[in-house]
């Protein structure tokens, strides 16, 4: 019988389960030789902590637990299974083992993992899958999981991202996107992202931007223009943008 986490002696204010030695199997084994400890290195009771501690001194346990009824144990002896010995726990019912298995299996498997329904296990995917396969994930139906396909994606493919809903993800696309393609962000709806184009496209591109409404997207249009561009803003109703332009006509 395993404890409950909120079962046991009290530990500095803080209850702590306390296995039961006595229907332990591990009792005249591992008991004897101060392997396990009750309250401290324990499989017995639900608690992460000592599970944990348990199988970090016998790691050699752990394929007996693969199928164990408590979700924190299959979670936990996850990272000392073999490839073969993880396969039963690809398709586990709770999402936190599938985590640790997505993070645990091969490159070859982890593809079986492209449409799991949690989101977190798909954030692992898309963080180990080859960048050539994560055109699999473009559309995926969450932004996360979509902005770190944005930063691992190979340039060639961020184009298919440019217009993605999410402008976290979009902003993602320009921080990578290969030079002369951030022309075609000028006009994005956030100003975010057009903060990194500004910077990204060339001087003469950088004249669609001189009306920008956010004011850090002119501020850096105006400072990158071609001269001759910036005497309509000579009487420009914003202090900042009279200033830049002053200083660079009158270096000019």
């Amino acid at each position: 019988m395993r404890l409950a986490g909120g079962e046991g002696q009290q530990a500095e204010g803080v209850s702590t389960p306390i296995g039961d030695c006595g229907a332990c199997p591990y009792r005249l084994t591992l008991r004897q030789a101060e392997t396990c400890q009750p309250g401290d290195a324990c499989v017995r009771v639900s608690s992460g902590r000592q599970i944990s501690r348990f199988f970090r001194k016998t790691p050699e346990l752990a394929p007996e637990y693969a199928a164990d009824p408590f979700w924190e144990t299959r979670a936990i002896v996850v990272p000392y299974l073999t490839a073969d010995q993880l396969m039963p726990l690809l398709g586990d019912a709770d999402a936190v083992v599938r985590r640790a298995v997505a993070r645990a299996v091969p490159i070859t498997l982890i593809r079986r993992f492209i449409d799991d329904p949690d989101r977190e296990v798909r954030v692992i995917v898309a963080e180990r899958l080859p960048a050539g396969l994560l055109v699999k994930m473009m559309d995926d139906a969450d932004y996360f999981v979509r902005q770190r396909v944005a930063e691992r994606a190979p340039e060639g493919m961020l184009s298919h991202m440019l217009v993605d809903p999410e402008a976290l993800v979009r902003k993602a696309v320009a921080e990578r996107l290969p030079t002369g393609w951030h022309a075609m962000m000028i006009h994005d709806a956030s100003p975010e992202v057009r903060r990194i184009v500004v910077h990204r496209i060339s001087p003469n591109q950088a004249v669609r931007l001189l009306d920008d409404e956010d004011l850090i997207v002119r501020l850096a249009a105006v400072a990158r223009v071609p001269i001759e561009a910036l005497w309509r803003l000579k009487n420009d109703a914003d202090p900042d943008v009279r200033a830049i332009v002053a200083h660079r006509l009158g270096a000019g």
